[in-house]
C-alpha cells in the first residue's frame, strides 16, 4: 500500500476509455460493491492515521446486509439492511438508528445511472496488478479541472469489486487509500449475522434521528453561482443533537445539502450562529477530506468533502440568504 503523500506509481496512461467503456467500468464496480457476497478486512490511511475494518456484505435478491466493525480505537458497529443503517458504540451503550444511503464509501463509491463521470474525468486503463492476492484491473480516473481531486481504482477481474481506490492530489500525490488487506469473494450469505445485531439493543440509548426533506430555497438560502459539475442530490433538515428536529420548542435544526458529481461528494451545513461553539473561522485537513468552517451573518456554514480546498471556498462564497 503506498504512503499518503508520495506519488502513485505508473500515473501515465495505458490505454484512454471510451465513454461507453467507462460506464460499463463503473457499472461493474457498483454492481459488484451491491450484489456479491464478500467478507474481508480493509484498511484506510491517509494524513498520518490508519484504520482498519471488518467487513460483511451479504444480498439476498433485492435485499442487501451489511456489518462493518471498526478494529482500531473505540468500538463502533455499523449495521445495514437496505437503507436503514444502525450505528452502535458498544462501550458508551448509545446506539444511531438513520433511514440513509450508505453507498458512496468504500468498496462503493458511484452512484448508479449517473452518466455525467466522463464529462468531468478522463479515465485510463493501465498495466493489471494485484491486490490482496486478487487479480485486478486498474483505472486511472483523471481530473479535467483544479475543481476535483483524481482517483486510481483496482477492481476485481473476476468480479468487479473494488478492491482498492486512491485518491490523488495536484500533483498525483496520494492523500488517502482504501484498500483490502484480505477479502473473500463469493461467500454464503448469512443475513441472520446482521440481523440479530440490529435486534440486539436491549440496555442501549437509541437515538433516531428525524430527517425531513427539503429544499435550500425553502428554507431562505440558494447558491448564488453553481459550482461546475456538481448537482444537488439531496437536502434534509436534521437535529443539532441527534434528537427528534423540530419535536422540541427552540431547537433549530442544521440543513444540509449534499452535492456531487457522480463520483465524489460536498456537503453543506448551515445552523445558527452561536458565540460559544462557533468561535473562529476553521480550515482542517484529514487524508483527503477538506473541512471549511466560516461565519455567514447570523449563520454558521460548514463544508466538508473529498474535494480540493478551492471548491469549498467556491461551494461558501456562492451560498446567499434570500429571507
Amino acid at each position: 500500500m503506498l504512503t499518503p503523500g508520495a506519488h502513485a506509481q505508473q500515473v501515465a496512461p495505458e490505454v484512454s476509455a471510451t465513454p461507453h467503456q467507462v460506464r460499463a467500468w463503473l457499472t461493474r464496480i457498483h454492481e459488484a460493491a451491491t450484489t456479491r457476497n464478500f467478507q474481508g478486512t480493509f484498511v484506510v490511511s491517509g494524513g498520518g492515521t490508519v484504520a482498519s475494518a471488518r467487513i460483511s456484505h451479504f444480498c439476498e435478491g433485492t435485499q442487501q446486509f451489511e456489518r462493518i466493525e471498526s478494529l482500531d480505537g473505540q468500538a463502533r458497529h455499523v449495521l445495514r439492511h437496505n437503507d436503514i443503517v444502525q450505528t452502535v458504540w458498544p462501550g458508551k451503550r448509545v446506539a444511531l438508528v438513520e433511514q440513509r444511503d450508505m453507498l458512496t464509501s468504500f468498496p462503493a463509491l458511484f452512484q448508479a445511472g449517473d452518466d455525467r463521470i466522463t464529462e468531468f474525468y478522463d479515465v485510463f486503463k493501465q498495466e493489471a496488478d494485484r491486490v490482496a492476492g486478487h487479480e485486478a484491473h486498474v483505472l486511472w480516473v483523471k481530473p479535467k479541472d483544479p475543481h476535483r481531486y483524481g482517483y486510481r481504482l483496482w477492481a476485481d477481474k473476476a468480479s468487479g469489486l473494488l478492491l482498492r481506490a486512491d485518491v490523488l492530489g495536484e500533483r498525483s500525490e496520494v492523500l488517502e487509500t482504501s484498500a483490502f488487506s484480505d477479502v473473500v469473494i463469493g461467500v454464503k450469505p448469512q443475513p441472520e449475522l446482521v440481523l440479530q445485531a440490529m435486534r440486539k439493543l436491549d440496555g442501549y440509548r437509541v437515538v433516531r434521528p428525524v430527517l425531513t426533506a427539503t429544499s435550500l430555497e425553502a428554507e431562505g438560502w440558494s447558491l448564488r453561482e453553481g459550482v461546475p459539475g456538481f448537482r444537488q442530490v439531496s437536502c434534509v433538515k436534521r437535529p443539532l443533537d441527534g434528537g427528534a428536529a423540530g419535536k422540541e420548542p427552540g431547537v433549530t435544526p442544521v440543513l444540509q445539502a449534499i452535492y456531487s458529481d457522480g463520483l465524489t461528494h460536498v456537503s453543506v451545513f448551515i445552523e445558527p450562529f452561536n458565540p460559544t461553539r462557533h468561535t473562529r473561522p476553521l480550515h482542517a485537513l484529514v487524508g483527503a477530506t477538506q473541512t471549511l468552517m466560516q461565519r455567514h451573518g447570523d449563520w454558521w456554514v460548514t463544508v466538508v468533502g473529498d474535494v480540493p480546498p478551492g471548491t469549498l471556498r467556491l461551494f461558501a462564497g456562492a451560498l446567499e440568504r434570500r429571507k
